[in-house]
């Protein structure tokens, strides 16, 4: 049932996916103020989560995609229509994301749920919400779909909804998109950053056996999780990985008011990562296709006002569900 007709109709050069995927990162402009609080987790490491509060008794837990941080644009840009709103906001930082290395040999993958659980858990404990909002994007995307519903049976009562943006819910089928040459600029830009960050690793952690030949060599998100996250977090091979930590399995088990809003003409995405049959088959899992979009841009035009429908959408959905 929960397919939803879109409103997004942007203008012409921003019909293009690559502009639009590329415009937002580039070209916007968004700062926000934030209180950085480092909590402990549970394996002795640390996450750090960015708040930005305005005296709300709801709160969103913003959680960005591969690479990004709390200052990415998109964050910044719901952090402050939020806060507008009269919503408080925390950027949760995905280890190794806020600027400083983790403590441990392990970061972040698409498929891990476990610190979300404990962020989710140390909010609730700590803080006095009414009302707790999930939005992730892309990454943290996959991660909010697959909480959802991984801890349907257990999450608290006070998650109202949750918001997913832009997401590869099937990473094999995505993996292979991106490997595609319209990706290679792409591609490249997100593995320049987690080659130094994997390179940090190795130095301080000598007895992981990388081979550094291969890791500059790589030019596959297949071969970078068969140098680093596939041997370091368990999994037998990249594709048990994929098929793990893919969120499209645990759509069918959503309990809360969930939404996913992905554009058509998303570069990363193939076929496999649009979950029309799911969101016919739920009750609770609603999606939104735009036509144009490209991948976490959805800007509409040259004009500042004219670009926040993506926010104007989230809130929306908001209001509706607390």
């Amino acid at each position: 049932m929960p397919l939803l007709k879109s409103t997004f109709s942007p203008t012409l050069p921003f019909r293009n996916s690559h502009f639009n995927t590329i415009y937002r990162a580039l070209f916007t402009k968004e700062t926000v103020t934030y209180t950085r609080k480092r909590i402990t987790t549970w394996d002795q490491d640390f996450i750090d989560l960015d708040f930005s509060l305005v005296g709300s008794k709801t709160l969103t837990i913003l959680i960005h995609g591969l690479e990004g941080s709390s200052q990415s644009k998109y964050m910044l840009a719901a952090t402050n229509e939020l806060n507008t709103e009269g919503i408080d906001a925390v950027s949760f930082n995905l280890r190794s994301c806020s600027g400083e290395d983790n403590l441990l040999l392990q970061s972040y993958h698409s498929g891990k749920t476990d610190d979300v659980h404990f962020v989710v858990n140390h909010l609730l404990v700590n803080y006095e919400y009414d009302n707790i909002v999930l939005i992730g994007y892309s990454l943290g995307g996959n991660l909010t779909l697959k909480y959802m519903g991984e801890f349907a049976k257990t999450q608290s009562s006070k998650i109202k909804c949750a918001i997913a943006v832009s997401v590869p819910i099937d990473l094999a089928s995505s993996g292979t998109a991106m490997s595609s040459l319209k990706n290679k600029v792409y591609m490249e830009a997100f593995l320049k950053t987690l080659r130094l960050k994997i390179l940090e690793k190795a130095h301080k952690f000598p007895e992981f056996p990388l081979n550094k030949d291969q890791l500059f060599k790589a030019k596959t998100f297949r071969e970078f999780d068969a140098l680093y996250t596939a041997p370091v977090f368990g999994f037998s091979e990249p594709e048990d990985y994929w098929e793990k930590a893919s969120s499209k399995p645990y759509l069918q088990y959503i309990e809360t008011p969930t939404l996913l809003i992905t554009s058509e003409d998303d570069p990363f995405l193939a076929e496999a990562c649009y979950p029309i049959k799911e969101a016919k088959a739920s009750k609770k899992f609603y999606l939104e296709i735009t036509n144009y979009g490209g991948h976490v841009g959805f800007i509409s035009s040259f004009l500042v006002h004219q670009n926040r429908w993506l926010e104007n959408r989230m809130l929306n959905f908001i209001k509706q569900n607390i």
